[in-house]
This record gives C-alpha cells, sequence and structure tokens, in this order.
C-alpha cells in the first residue's frame, strides 16, 4: 500500500509530518509513503529512509491562496503533486494538513468523484463522553446541500463507519433543531424522508446538545451548519481548559489540587483530542483523500495514515459506489 503526503502542509510542517511518516513505516505493515515537498527539509527530519521516497518541490499553496486559482495555476505544488500521484494510479491514496479549500479543489479537479456521487462531504470523527466517537457530515465541502446530499452524506459516513471504525449496524442522525419528524427547514424535512427509505439505520433528527453523548454515529447536515457546529464543539473544548487551567492556577491551593489530578486532567484531554481519531475524510471521491488537522502533531499524522490505509484496505471507495449503483438502478426501476 502506498500513501501519497503533502509534507508542507499545515502548521507544523514539515517536521510533525515527517516525524508521524517515519513512525508510520515502522509500525504500519506493507506500507510505502512518498512525501512530497522540499527535500532538503525533509531530509533534516528523516530518522529512516524504510519504504520512503520523495519528490521535490519548493512550490507550495499557502491558507492565503485562492483554493481553485492555486490548484489551477500552481501545477508543481506539493498538495497538485501528491494528488497526480493518485490520480496516475502511482498511490492509493493521499493526506495534507494544508489548505483545506485547496484539497478539495484537488480532490475534485485531480483525483475526481466517485460514480453518482454529486458532491463530496468533508466528514471528521468527533469525541464523544463514552470515547467511541461520532462522524459529522458535511462540515464545509458544500456550504448549501439538497436533500440527495444529504442522503448520500449518510449513505457514505454508513460504509465508513462500519467499514473502518467497525461499528455494526451504524446509527444515522439528521441535525436538526428539534427531533420531531417534520421539524426544521424545507431540507431537512425531504432529507428526512430520503433517509427513510435508505438503506441505512437512520434514526431519526437529532439536535446539536446530544452530540458528545453520544447520539447517533454518522450525524449529516448542510456544510454550512455542519461547520458551525464543528466550531462551537471545538471552540467550547478550548474554552473549556483554559477556565479550568485558570482556575487552577489561581492560589497555592488550587495549585496542589491540579497536581494530585493531573494524571486525570490529561485523561480527559487525551479522551476530547480529535488527533486520535486520524483526519477527516473526503468521502465521495475516486481514492482516499484525507485533511488532517491544520495543526496536526506526529500523532495526529500518524493516525490520519492509519485511517487512510483502513479505507484502502476495506476497499470503501469501491463498496460507496456499489451502493450508489444499486440505489440508482432501483430508482431507474420504479
Amino acid at each position: 500500500m502506498r500513501i501519497a503526503i503533502d509534507a508542507m502542509g499545515g502548521d507544523n510542517a514539515p517536521e510533525a509530518i515527517v516525524k508521524g511518516v517515519c513512525y508510520a513505516v515502522e509500525n504500519i505493515p506493507n506500507l510505502s509513503v512518498v512525501l512530497v515537498g522540499d527535500k532538503q527539509k525533509i531530509n533534516s527530519y528523516l530518522t529512516t529512509t524504510k519504504n520512503i521516497d520523495i519528490i521535490h518541490t519548493q512550490d507550495v499553496i499557502t491558507s492565503e491562496d485562492e483554493p481553485v486559482r492555486a490548484v489551477r495555476r500552481k501545477k508543481n505544488a506539493s498538495m497538485v503533486l501528491m494528488a497526480n500521484e493518485v490520480k496516475e494510479g502511482r498511490a492509493d491514496a493521499c493526506i495534507s494538513a494544508g489548505n483545506t479549500g485547496a484539497l478539495m479543489s484537488a480532490g475534485l479537479f485531480i483525483v475526481g468523484r466517485i460514480r453518482g456521487i454529486d458532491r463530496p462531504a468533508l466528514s471528521p470523527t468527533l469525541p464523544t463522553l463514552d470515547g467511541k466517537g461520532f462522524l459529522l457530515l458535511d462540515v464545509g465541502a458544500n456550504v448549501d446541500a439538497k436533500p440527495q446530499h444529504l442522503l448520500q452524506y449518510g449513505i457514505m459516513g454508513s460504509i465508513y463507519a462500519e467499514k473502518v471504525r467497525g461499528v455494526h449496524n451504524p446509527r444515522v442522525g439528521l441535525l436538526n433543531v428539534g427531533t420531531e419528524n417534520q421539524k426544521g427547514s424545507e431540507l431537512s424535512k425531504k432529507a428526512f424522508l430520503l433517509l427513510e427509505d435508505a438503506p441505512i439505520n437512520f434514526i431519526g433528527n437529532v439536535e446539536a446538545r446530544d452530540f458528545l453523548d453520544g447520539v447517533a454515529d454518522i450525524i449529516v447536515t448542510d456544510g454550512f451548519s455542519g461547520n458551525v457546529a464543528l466550531k462551537s464543539i471545538e471552540g467550547t473544548a478550548l474554552g473549556m481548559f483554559s477556565m479550568l487551567k485558570e482556575v487552577f492556577m489561581k492560589n497555592a491551593k488550587t495549585k496542589l489540587a491540579a497536581a494530585a489530578i493531573k494524571g486525570d486532567l490529561k485523561g480527559l484531554k487525551s479522551k476530547l483530542d480529535y488527533s486520535e481519531y486520524g483526519g477527516a475524510g473526503l468521502f465521495g471521491l475516486a481514492a482516499p483523500v484525507i485533511k488532517a488537522h491544520g495543526s496536526s502533531n506526529d500523532r495526529a499524522v500518524y493516525n490520519a495514515i492509519k485511517q487512510a490505509c483502513q479505507l484502502v484496505e476495506q476497499e470503501v471507495t469501491n463498496k460507496i459506489e456499489e451502493t450508489v449503483e444499486s440505489l440508482n438502478t432501483e430508482e431507474g426501476n420504479e
């Protein structure tokens, strides 16, 4: 199995990327990686060359670049060359922690969509209180959506949760402003009816306040609402840890209490750590494309590589295509 990785994308590139890759090739059987980026910078962090190749380029798509224009004009950018490795069949999947919009554009224009999927969805796995996590899609690949898109998100999310995360008969919920069947916007109402008839375990509408309680294994929504929900969860978690730190550093007594429960606090932080779940999959593309968090450390990069390997091993892309094709065939016969 061969994974192409943008070595120059992300806040901690290339150090975190290269260190994560070095750990991965030592611990994941039959894995080979092609790192795309500045060879001199990459080499300065390599601790092994086992199963690691480098494609040298000094061109990079930055966070300030306009995504579509950058992908079309910067033909030698690390992210573009990475996507080309997948398109040309030299790599089975690709990963970048760089510009999200550019990665989505590279996925669409270079890797291409699965036949039958109208729009891909950006899909991170977020933590829950029981540690199992849930998949939220879409979180920004498409700000607007149609009911058919939400149906496809539910199908893709179900296949991923079952085949990669090992969830038996995963529960799919539709994000809404209430749990009643006909609650919400026209988009929600129409999507509800489509999801009800889909070959998935649809449990109905769910509210954002129940996310962390593990109300569903997959939650589908449009990209605008999903992105707001994602940023709200991230902001709340960061705010809570900041407030806890402020309380525990208040005086000598609270500092003593903090020292006594230091291990428990680390455990709590780990439980809510996005890096344990890998990156956000761009589901609906012709090959696995993973968007690692921009601030990914080497552990997050390693987990994103594991995630990509599982997507390839479980043939998730093929299974999505087969399911969507069978649905379209059924609709055509009605």
